[in-house]
């Protein structure tokens, strides 16, 4: 039950491009798309919040830069630059670019944790850069741009970054609380830019479902199926289960957008894989 939970919200995850795309077709900007899908998946948080316990919403002033950097530094700017990769490189591209955040996690917790970078995980760090050039179509001498590749790799940043702030915030507050506060945050953060005011005239029944959809089944489903998954599964092994994402992303891209899977694109997806399950493994749970 816990493996089944963990690879259902990589497989909700992948289908984000679906929702993305009807609401950029309903006449939607990024940063709309980004501002409703992160009210309205904090309204949905508060509701389980409300149900489960009150005092969750409760925080300190003192901590606020928590939450800044989870849903500003990291949801925002992540979410920003996936949504521009997918728009103008296509989906599978987009979602393995994205995945080259086990790689950032890696050197920022070299420094911010003292954790060491062993050989495996030096190994997987040339995986990844082998891979990404690979789902690029540079090697191939045609693909995306080197804007469009440097933006992707922003993507796979800042989505690294949410598990550094998270870090720190999660050892004083719930997840529920942090995932709340990241919403908020992020939404608040892209009132400026995002024309607010234009949504009501754009807004329909049929656009209103495809938002509830992207905050429902492409935000806020998969991180409970996430976390209950973690609570019953070792780390490394739910990082791997949940890189079922990819694959999603790609068939997704493949099926419905009819984008290119070439062969050395598979061979890049396949190199990433193998750096995300390098940086997961760890001997000491190989034996017996």
């Amino acid at each position: 039950m816990f493996a089944f939970c963990t690879i259902l919200a990589g497989i909700l995850w992948g289908l984000i491009s679906i929702f993305l795309r009807s609401l950029t077709a309903a006449g939607f900007s990024s940063l709309q798309i980004l501002f409703l899908r992160g009210a309205v998946s904090a309204l949905f948080v508060a509701i389980i919040i409300l149900f489960r316990n009150p005092k969750l919403f409760k925080i300190q002033l003192k901590d606020l830069w928590m939450f800044i950097g989870t849903g500003v530094v990291s949801l925002t700017f992540f979410s920003l630059c996936y949504f521009k990769t997918i728009l103008e490189t296509g989906t599978s591209i987009a979602v393995i670019l994205l995945y080259t955040s086990p790689i950032f996690i890696l050197v920022f917790s070299r420094f911010l944790f003292k954790e060491k970078i062993t050989v495996p995980k030096l190994l997987a760090l040339i995986l990844t850069f082998a891979g990404c050039i690979l789902v690029s179509g540079i090697a191939g001498g045609k693909g995306m741009s080197l804007k469009g590749f440097i933006i992707g790799l922003g993507a796979g940043l800042g989505y690294g970054l949410y598990s550094i702030f998270s870090r720190y915030a999660l050892k004083k507050y719930d997840s529920l609380t942090v995932t709340f506060y990241t919403f908020v945050f992020s939404s608040i953060s892209i009132i400026p830019f995002c024309r607010i005011q234009n949504i009501p005239s754009i807004l329909n029944w049929k656009s209103g479902l495809f938002i509830l959809g992207i905050a429902l089944f492409c935000t806020v489903l998969p991180y409970i199926f996430y976390t209950f998954g973690l609570s019953g599964l070792e780390t490394g092994k739910a990082a791997i289960l949940v890189t079922v994402e990819p694959l999603v992303g790609t068939l997704v891209g493949f099926l419905l957008w009819k984008e290119e899977v070439s062969v050395l694109k598979i061979i890049g997806i396949v190199l990433i894989f193998a750096a995300i399950i390098l940086c997961s493994w760890n001997p000491k749970n190989t034996k017996g």
